[in-house]
């Protein structure tokens, strides 16, 4: 009995960051319809094992760089796991655009980008969070307030990166690369004890806020127009 409570409690825990986003789209103007919710959340936990292959392709041995600090927090997490999510949401993007007869400004506005990758990262973040098992809770309770916010951060920036990409690439890279940066300095920070992790969750959650902002630009959009 007491297995079946803890499965129960880390669905929930693992869920409400995801209920919270989809609630917070169907009670503001943003105009996203549940299957597109549901693509995005797919593709978000497609893009975790994306990222896993990414890694078996780095080199695990060799000079003091591909073992170094800044190679495993910043290349071998970070950079893989903005890629293999990027990687998803460019593909989202493409199908939407090739099954959609509208001209790209007709067919969305910007900020779809942003909130798709939102949910992406939130969708990576509920398969890595719930990988930990009901014998984690704790473990699971922390991470629902730190490193999901910051994958619903660079989940973001990976989005706006995919819907720029044939749009404005310049911009795009610059995303991508943000993404990939402000994920680096988060692990940079975790690992660190006392201060510094306060400073982890800052960068999560001041960079998820920003996202959010940019989004609520599109607060005015028609309803008819789901996406």
């Amino acid at each position: 009995m007491n297995e079946l409570w803890d499965l129960l409690l880390l669905a929930v825990i693992t869920l409400l960051p995801l209920i919270s986003v989809y609630l917070w789209f169907r009670t503001s103007k943003f105009p996203i319809r549940l299957p597109w919710f549901l693509l995005a959340l797919l593709g978000g936990a497609a893009a975790l094992f994306i990222a896993a292959l990414i890694q078996n392709f780095l080199p695990r041995s060799g000079d003091n760089f591909t073992k170094g600090f800044f190679f495993k927090l910043f290349i071998e997490i970070a950079l893989t796991e903005e890629l293999g999510r990027f990687m998803v949401l460019l593909l989202l993007f493409r199908l939407r655009s090739f099954f959609n007869t509208q001209s790209p400004e007709e067919a969305a506005p910007f900020p779809l980008g942003p909130a798709t990758g939102i949910i992406a990262g939130l969708g990576f973040a509920a398969v890595e969070t719930a990988s930990y098992g009901p014998a984690n809770l704790g473990i699971i309770l922390i991470r629902t307030f730190t490193t999901v916010p910051l994958h619903g951060a660079c989940g973001a920036r990976d989005g706006a990166a995919a819907f720029l990409c044939a749009r404005d690439p310049f911009r795009a890279v610059m995303r991508f690369l943000s993404a990939v940066i402000i994920h680096g300095m988060y692990n940079f920070m975790v690992v660190r004890t006392g201060l510094f992790s306060v400073f982890a969750i800052l960068i999560a959650v001041t960079a998820l806020g920003s996202s959010i902002q940019e989004i609520r630009s599109l607060s005015g959009y028609p309803r008819d127009a789901a996406f």
